[in-house]
């Protein structure tokens, strides 16, 4: 059952490493602030979560009413982050990018 756990807690590491190189990547790669901030918000979410599950299934003893405690805080913050920088950008009228090219003034 031990090794069981261990390799489920890797899993779970190397998937929250996964998604935050996904988030990196978004960040260098996609073209505006608005693409930006939603590619990082969600895999940065997801990657986080990941990560603080499989540090709970590694270390034995790890207080699991902590983790999910940081759990929720992640997912009440870096969602509502995410928005407001948009919101921001959005109101100083950063130009946004379609498929179709760049928009004008929103």
């Amino acid at each position: 059952m031990n090794l069981i756990l261990q390799i489920l807690g890797y899993l779970l590491l190397a998937g929250g490493a996964f998604f935050m190189i996904v988030a990196a990547v978004g960040a260098a790669r996609l073209p505006d602030v608005y693409c930006r901030s939603h590619g990082v918000g969600k895999a940065m979410t997801l990657g986080i979560i990941l990560l603080l599950l499989g540090f709970g299934f590694l270390v034995e003893g790890a207080a699991w009413w902590k983790i999910f405690l940081a759990i929720i805080f992640q997912l009440a913050t870096i969602p509502v982050a995410s928005h407001l920088f948009c919101l921001v950008a959005y109101k100083k009228k950063v130009r946004r990018w379609s498929a179709k090219g760049w928009l004008q003034d929103p």
